[in-house]
C-alpha cells in the first residue's frame, strides 16, 4: 500500500467487488466492499509476531453512474498467522470468477493464467483456484507497447517493453525474492450494480489487467494462494483510473474498518458532515500526509517537525495493509514517554520484549489512558483512543496487559498509520480533490455514498447486507486453516529491510 508498508495484528477480509453503470447521462458510481477483520483487535497476540509479519510485508517492497457497486467480501481468521483482504471479480465473457488480493499500495488488478510457472494449484483457503485463457474469452485482446494504456504504465514502472516483442508486460520483484512477471490484456470487468434499491448484473467495463504467467517465492505457495492482486494505487493502470477515465467511476474510493469486525470500502465517497481533510503530499505514487505533530493530553510533543517531512526516503504514510502503526525513531521515545507519564502511579508499567506495557485490573482503558492527537496540514487532526494506540495481550495474575501497539521503526523516517489507527473511522482517498479525510464512525452502521460527483445524490449502503457478502463470508470462514501474506504492496520509493 504506501511507500512503506507493513502488515499485522489486526487482519482483514475484503471480498468481491462489482461495479455500477447506469444510464449515459452523468456515471459516477460508488463500489461497495464490506469488509470482514481477519482477527479482532487487541486479542492477546504477541507484538513480537505482528512486528514480524509487518517486517516481512515492509520487504515485500517492489524494487524498480448512478449507483453503488456491490463487491461482496470475504476473510481469514488466523490470530496467530498473516490474514488479508481479498475480493472477487469476474473477468472475460463468457465471465470468469478470480479470488483477488485487494491491496491500496499498488495499481495493477493481476491474475494467474494459463501455462504460468510457479502459480499455486490449490489453496489452503479452500477457495478455488482459476486462470484466465484470454485465447477463451471472446472479448479478449493483448496490449501492444505503442498502446497509449502501455505507455501511461510505463511512466509509473507498471509496465514495460522488450525490444524483442511488440507486447506490453510487466515484472513486479520483492525484497523477499517472490515476484510476478506477465503481459497485458483488456477484457471486461463485470459488476453488480445497485441501483435505486435493486440489483443489476449486466454491467462491465472494459480495462487492462496484468495476465501472470510466472510466480516465485511466496506467491507459489498454496497455503496462502489467491488468483492474484487488486491494485487500488492512484497511477494509471489502477482500475479506480481506468474506470475515472471512462467516465463511470470518479476518482475516490472510501473505507471503514469496524473493530468488531467487517466494515465498507467503496469506490466512491462516503458522505459523513464530520469529515475532516488534508491534502496528499503531492508528486508522491503512494498515499502520504503531511503529519505535524503528535499532541497527548493536548501537549504537542518535543518532536521536531522535520521528523515528519516527505522525502525520497521519509514521510507519513496511510497504509490499510498494515496491522499496527510505525513511528519514525525520533518520534517514538517522546510519544510512549508522554503516554507513560499520563498514566496513574496506580497502573504498574512493565516491559516485554521490548514493548512498553501496562498491567490493568479493569478493561476500562478509556479511564486510565490519555487521548492522542495526530495533528496534519490543514488544521485537520485524527483523535486517537486508547484502544487506537494499545493492544491487549495476556493476562497476569488476574490483569489484563495492555502494550503500546506503535513500532519503532529503527534508522528510518517513515511513519505508517495501518488499521490499529484507521479502525473505526470512515476514510475517504479523494483522487481527484487530492486529499485524505476521515471521521469517528461506527463502522457497523449503514453509510451514505456519494452516487454522482457533484450532483448531490447518494445511494443508502448498509454494511454487510449487500447482496452475496454474508454467504461468501462464512463460506471462507470453513476453510481457515492457513495463513495469507497481507496486501502485497507494490513500492517503488522505499525500501525497508
Amino acid at each position: 500500500m504506501a511507500a512503506t508498508t507493513f502488515s499485522s495484528t489486526i487482519l482483514f477480509a475484503v471480498a468481491l467487488l462489482s461495479v455500477a453503470a447506469a444510464a449515459a447521462e452523468a456515471w459516477g458510481f460508488p463500489a461497495s466492499l464490506t469488509l470482514e477483520r481477519a482477527f479482532k483487535t487487541n486479542h492477546g497476540v504477541e507484538l513480537s509476531r505482528l512486528r514480524a509479519r509487518d517486517s516481512l510485508r515492509h520487504r515485500r517492497l517492489l524494487q524498480s453512474s448512478h449507483g453503488v457497486v456491490d463487491f461482496p467480501v470475504a476473510g481469514t481468521f488466523d490470530p496467530f498467522e498473516v490474514g488479508l483482504y481479498y475480493t472477487k471479480v469476474q473477468l472475460g465473457s463468457p465471465p470468469r470468477e478470480f479470488h483477488v488480493q485487494i491491496d491500496t499500495g499498488s495499481d495493477v488488478l493481476w491474475v494467474s493464467c494459463g501455462s504460468c510457472n510457479g502459480c499455486p494449484q490449490t489453496s489452503g483457503l479452500q477457495i478455488q483456484l482459476n486462470y484466465f485463457d484470454p485465447g477463451s474469452s471472446s472479448t479478449s485482446s493483448l496490449i501492444s507497447c505503442s498502446d497509449q494504456r502501455c505507455k501511461s504504465g510505463m511512466q509509473s514502472s507498471d509496465a514495460g517493453c522488450s525490444s524483442q516483442s511488440n507486447q506490453c508486460g510487466y515484472t513486479f520483484q520483492y525484497g523477499d525474492g517472490s515476484g510476478t512477471s506477465g503481459y497485458y490484456v483488456s477484457d471486461l470487468l463485470h459488476f453488480d450494480a445497485i441501483f435505486e434499491g435493486s440489483v443489476s448484473s449486466n454491467s462491465s467495463a472494459s480495462v487492462v489487467f496484468g495476465c501472470s504467467n510466472q510466480q516465485t517465492g511466496d506467491l507459489t505457495k498454496s497455503d496462502r494462494a489467491v488468483d492474484g492482486i487488486f491494485g487500488f494505487g492512484q497511477q494509471g493502470m489502477s482500475v479506480i483510473s481506468q474506470l475515472s477515465s471512462q467516465g463511470i467511476a470518479p476518482r475516490v474510493f472510501s473505507h471503514c474498518l469496524d473493530s468488531g469486525g467487517g466494515g465498507i470500502l467503496v469506490l466512491g465517497e462516503i458522505v459523513e458532515p464530520n469529515i475532516v481533510y488534508t491534502p496528499l503530499v503531492p508528486s508522491q505514487p503512494h498515499y502520504n500526509l503531511n503529519l505535524q505533530s503528535i499532541s497527548v493530553n493536548g501537549q504537542i510533543l518535543p518532536i521536531d517537525s522535520s521528523v515528519f517531512a516527505t522525502s525520497s526516503s521519509r514521510g507519513t504514510i496511510i497504509d490499510s495493509g498494515t496491522t499496527l502503526a510505525y513511528l519514525a525513531e525520533e518520534a517514538y521515545d517522546p510519544f510512549v514517554s508522554a503516554v507513560t507519564s499520563s498514566v496513574p502511579q496506580t497502573i504498574r508499567t512493565v516491559l516485554s520484549r521490548g514493548n512498553q506495557c501496562y498491567l490493568i485490573v479493569t478493561s476500562r482503558i478509556s479511564d486510565y489512558f490519555p487521548l492522542v492527537s495526530l495533528n496534519f496540514a490543514g488544521g485537520a487532526s485524527m483523535v486517537l483512543r486508547p484502544e487506537d494506540y494499545l493492544i491487549q495481550q495476556n493476562s497476569i495474575g488476574g490483569a489484563s496487559v495492555w502494550c503500546i501497539g506503535f513500532q519503532k521503526i529503527q534508522g528510518q523516517g517513515i511513519t505508517i498509520l495501518g488499521d490499529l489507527v484507521l479502525k473505526d473511522k470512515i476514510f475517504v482517498y479523494d483522487l481527484a480533490g487530492q486529499r485524505i479525510g476521515w471521521a469517528d464512525y461506527d463502522c457497523s452502521l449503514s453509510v451514505n455514498v456519494s452516487a454522482s460527483t457533484g450532483t448531490g445524490r447518494s445511494e443508502f449502503v448498509n454494511a454487510g447486507e449487500l447482496s452475496g457478502s454474508t454467504g461468501l463470508r462464512e463460506g471462507i470462514k470453513a476453510g481457515i486453516l492457513a495463513y495469507f501474506i497481507m496486501h502485497i504492496t507494490l513500492f517503488s520509493c522505499f525500501v525497508l529491510l
